[in-house]
């Protein structure tokens, strides 16, 4: 019962991570998901990432239909970008689907640092340099780099934001609109990774009662996802009004939550 009830309000929190700091719920949903799989031993990390992305898919595409047309422009000519993000995406699950939980476990750990680090010591981010106010995600993010992006996000199971809201905050735009941004480049990796992770064989079952389609936990997806959506659908129709510097600072304290609660849950 307790774990049901902690999968719901994590899936709240995802769903919130969603709106307004365009997450999808990667974030919020590896760490849970991982302690829920326990007993997979070091399968639990790969299931974690798999149902991760599922959650993505939908709270991202859910999200992304509610967003506003004229944020949504701001990609403006980026096919061939969303197309190596969704590459990337199909190959890092490709990668997630073989490599050791622990590799995974501690990339998620490694990169959350890296990011946290970055967005505190270089400037641009609590305080964005707005020198191009109309810049345009094309501009902010190279479309070489969906490739490397799209593998690394469905690897960690993170869907791409922890890469590209720091770019995008750094091209001038608000944190507003950079979550807003954030869903469908999320929805791009998401998509083709959750694809890669339904197929195959199923992972860890033996000595467990998890439920597994491919590689994903349907009773945490489902559970996860029964919380988050109905809090995108809120949010999106009745947003809250948060200062531009107080939202750039809640996203790093959200970022420092997940990494304690990682190296806690894994040096346990």
């Amino acid at each position: 019962m307790g774990e049901l009830v902690l999968l719901l309000l994590v899936g709240v929190l995802s769903g919130v991570t969603t709106v307004l700091f365009g997450f999808g719920g990667g974030f919020v949903t590896v760490p849970v998901v991982i302690w829920a799989n326990a007993a997979l031993g070091t399968d639990a990390p790969t299931v974690a990432v798999a149902t991760s992305s599922v959650v993505m898919v939908a709270s991202a595409a859910v999200a992304a239909a509610a967003t506003r047309r004229d944020v949504l422009a701001r990609l403006g000519r980026s096919g061939s970008l969303l197309v190596l993000l969704g590459v990337g995406g199909a190959v890092g699950a490709l990668a997630a689907r073989t490599a050791p939980g622990q590799l995974i476990t501690w990339a998620f750990i490694t990169y959350l640092t890296i990011t946290i680090g970055d967005v505190v010591v270089r400037k641009g981010f609590v305080r964005p340099v707005r020198t191009a106010p109309e810049q345009t995600e094309g501009s902010a993010l190279p479309r070489w780099l969906g490739l490397p992006i799209g593998a690394l996000a469905s690897f960690l199971g993170v869907g791409g934001s922890m890469m590209t809201v720091p770019l995008l905050r750094r091209s001038g735009l608000g944190m507003h609109s950079v979550a807003a941004l954030a869903n469908p480049l999320t929805l791009a990796i998401s998509l083709p990774a959750t694809v890669v992770f339904l197929l195959g064989n199923p992972v860890g079952t033996a000595g467990s009662t998890t439920t597994l389609l491919g590689a994903v936990d349907v009773r945490s997806a489902a559970l996860l996802l029964a919380g988050g959506l109905p809090a995108v659908v809120i949010l999106r129709r009745r947003p809250p009004r948060i200062g531009d510097r107080v939202h750039a600072v809640g996203y790093i304290g959200l970022l420092l939550v997940v990494l304690a609660t990682m190296v806690v849950s894994t040096l346990r």
